[in-house]
């Protein structure tokens, strides 16, 4: 697979593999060990940039992605880049499926944090470690200065923000320079283009969570698909309800047709259209599916012109479009 850089100098998979929905989000946990033969696979097909986080898990088993990979990638660990998070935990006391979250930025929970992470993750550094949401209790200068001494311990080599913004994008990296942020970003989600400039100015890739919007964007979903409501987020989730599918249907024809004349898939095109906006863009699409693994993986080898993303940008501004997930609720400390 082609590579891509993030920040600096951290070289990475054009698609890199989020692993969340493996464990969380999506249902109830997959199979282990189907999903160690998974990741073995995507491996054998040119990933090298795996994201997990410690909060990726079960009722039964919080820790579990990160288990997974642990296991699943330790034979590999040379060959890749594994990026997980700290700095949140759920509100165990909500009784929605997709729980608020309680960010928790403090040096001491950041340090404690990356021992746990190191430890599941049967590895003696982090490649890349975000602070998972920004915690507006706590300076975010204290923050970086917690992920500048793992630098300097030896136990990360980058650090990154997950749903940053300027401002806290700015101060931070001025404490330690920030290698990427990894932000909700699709064609139905493009609020953080607006950062784009920045990132440009300061040297910080972008990697782009749910960039396919959960989904919806593989054009494989309709009126009659079903989502566990205890354990799967999409149940919730505005863009699969009966009328966001009859809102939406101009944007995915539009998809499919494009889909089409490039001999791709409506996925495919989706990520070509934001590996075109910037070379420093690296999408994490998901999956439980070797065929999608490979689906999304071959995205990066369609190119679209400036003339067709422009296009695409056209369409985008103007087709109608529902709603979509965006993110789950982020409280206060409790």
């Amino acid at each position: 697979m082609k590579t891509r850089i993030l920040g600096k100098d951290l070289k990475v998979s054009a698609i890199g593999l989020g692993c969340m929905g493996m464990s969380h989000a999506y249902g109830p946990a997959a199979d282990k060990k189907e999903m160690t033969e998974l990741l073995a696979k995507a491996v054998d097909n040119g990933y090298t940039f795996f994201d997990t986080a410690e909060v990726y898990g079960t009722p039964n088993n919080p820790h579990d992605n990160e288990e997974l990979l642990g296991e699943a990638l330790k034979s590999y660990r040379s060959q890749i880049v594994l990026a997980s998070k700290c700095g949140i935990r759920f509100d165990e006391t909500s009784p929605a499926v997709n729980k608020p979250l309680i960010p928790d930025g403090r040096p001491e929970t950041i340090k404690a944090s990356i021992d746990g992470s190191l430890a599941r993750l049967k590895t003696d550094h982090l490649d890349l470690y975000y602070i998972h949401r920004i915690d507006r209790q706590v300076p975010i200068e204290e923050t970086a200065g917690a992920m500048k001494e793992l630098i300097e311990a030896g136990k990360i080599t980058h650090w990154g923000i997950s749903e940053a913004d300027e401002e806290t994008l700015r101060r931070a990296h001025a404490v330690c320079p920030v290698t990427a942020v990894q932000n909700r970003y699709s064609m139905m989600y493009r609020d953080y283009e607006a950062l784009f400039p920045v990132l440009e100015e300061l040297n910080i890739g972008f990697v782009a969570f749910s960039p396919l919007a959960n989904g919806l964007l593989t054009a494989k979903y309709n009126k009659t698909s079903k989502f566990d409501a205890k354990t799967d987020y999409r149940s919730s989730m505005p863009q699969f309800t009966a009328e966001a599918f009859d809102k939406n249907e101009m944007l995915i024809r539009y998809l499919e047709e494009t889909a089409k004349q490039k001999n791709a898939t409506p996925a495919q095109i989706s990520l070509a259209w934001m590996l075109a906006k910037k070379p420093w863009i690296v999408p994490i699409p998901g999956t439980r599916k070797y065929n999608r693994l490979i689906e999304n993986a071959q995205a990066a080898d369609v190119v679209l012109t400036d003339k067709e993303v422009e296009e695409i940008d056209r369409m985008l501004d103007t087709v109608p479009m529902s709603d979509v997930f965006g993110g789950s609720k982020v409280e206060t400390k409790k």
